[in-house]
């Protein structure tokens, strides 16, 4: 039987990569499970360990939008409204999605400032892009929430043409609304730059879950009345708009049947909020390895007592992935070793 080696770091075993009868590689991180009120219910290593939300900070980053009465205004539907919080995959539905954003706000393509990647729907799906194809910005998996941030700047009467900037009165909104939904205060945030150009920001890995459950709990809010709760349902009702086919973040809201919102964030960070529950989740691999965080993921809604059998079969190939080889042998797999603290 494999065995996970002693460590010295704050974080724990969180998944264990095997080949035969040894153990391979380890992925170690951090899990936090807290409720409404902020208080830590669960947690795996360093449930305060500061991290970069990456991707997961995207419905976070809509709120002044939401907030502000913009999708009424433009007339975003539901499913636009949860491209607002999406990694999409570049799909058809998708780009058309974000084409339309962009006219309803009198923006073209060419300004969105996120730059320009193949669709994530190839590497899903294991395809390369066909040989010569070109892409725009519409494909970036960040469209949609640069098209909102476009939106927030038409609706304000701001300047478009560097809404990323720090000092940019739209970030300073989104940096003001971040450190409220989880619960910090906006000096300590710790500042980067997305891979999309826009600002990130790191938090203890706590209040990043304290965000997901305050958006879970869809309930009107002091400050932001139901933008979080407006943003919280459409991605329910649309998560082939937040994700895409044969990824993360779709696979488990459909596995959720509405009762999950989930966004995964890049270098292994995955934030969940569960309905009725009322908790937010948060995951980090500190390796920043998603082979170690999906089954993570589905390992903690496990022993959270959120799987039924149907849903343990439907995410068993995200719980224990098999490795093969060039030749198609397995060769390996990887399994999650998470062991959930109960605390309180």
């Amino acid at each position: 039987m494999s065995k996970v080696p002693p460590s010295t770091s704050p974080h724990a075993p969180l998944a264990i990569v095997s080949r035969g009868d040894a153990t391979e590689s380890v992925h170690y991180g951090s899990v936090a499970v807290v409720d409404s009120e902020g208080r830590l219910l669960f947690s795996a290593g360093d449930p305060e360990f500061l991290t970069t939300t990456r991707s997961a900070l995207k419905p976070l980053q809509a709120l002044p939008f939401v907030a502000g009465g913009g999708v009424e205004r433009f007339g975003f539907s539901p499913p636009q409204v949860a491209l607002l919080c999406a990694s999409h995959s570049g799909e058809p539905r998708h780009v058309e999605s974000v084409a339309d954003m962009l006219s309803r706000i009198g923006c073209v393509p060419e300004q969105l400032l996120c730059g320009v990647h193949p669709p994530l729907y190839y590497a899903a799906h294991d395809e390369p892009p066909p040989a010569g194809t070109k892409f725009s910005t519409l494909h970036h998996n960040c469209s949609g929430k640069h098209s909102g941030m476009l939106a927030y700047c038409r609706q304000c009467g701001l300047e478009l043409d560097d809404y990323v900037a720090f000092d940019h009165p739209l970030q300073q909104a989104i940096r003001t609304a971040v450190a409220y939904l989880a619960g910090v205060a906006e000096k300590d945030l710790v500042a980067g730059v997305d891979g999309c150009s826009a600002p990130n920001y790191a938090v203890p890995l706590s209040r990043l879950a304290y965000a997901y459950a305050r958006l879970a709990g869809e309930r009107e809010d002091a400050r932001y009345g139901m933008a979080p709760a407006k943003l919280a349902q459409a991605m329910r009702a649309h998560p082939e708009m937040v994700s895409g086919e044969k990824r993360n973040d779709l696979t488990l809201m459909r596995a959720g049947r509405g009762a999950w919102i989930t966004k995964v964030g890049a270098e292994g960070v995955q934030a969940l909020g569960l309905r009725g529950k009322g908790w937010g989740v948060a995951i980090k691999v500190v390796d920043g390895n998603s082979r170690g965080l999906h089954p993570a993921t589905v390992a903690v809604l496990d022993q959270l007592g959120l799987l039924d059998e149907a849903q343990r079969s439907e995410l068993a190939v995200w719980r224990e992935p098999t490795i093969r080889n060039y030749r198609g042998i397995v060769t390996g797999r990887v399994s999650p070793v998470v062991d959930l603290q109960a605390h309180g």
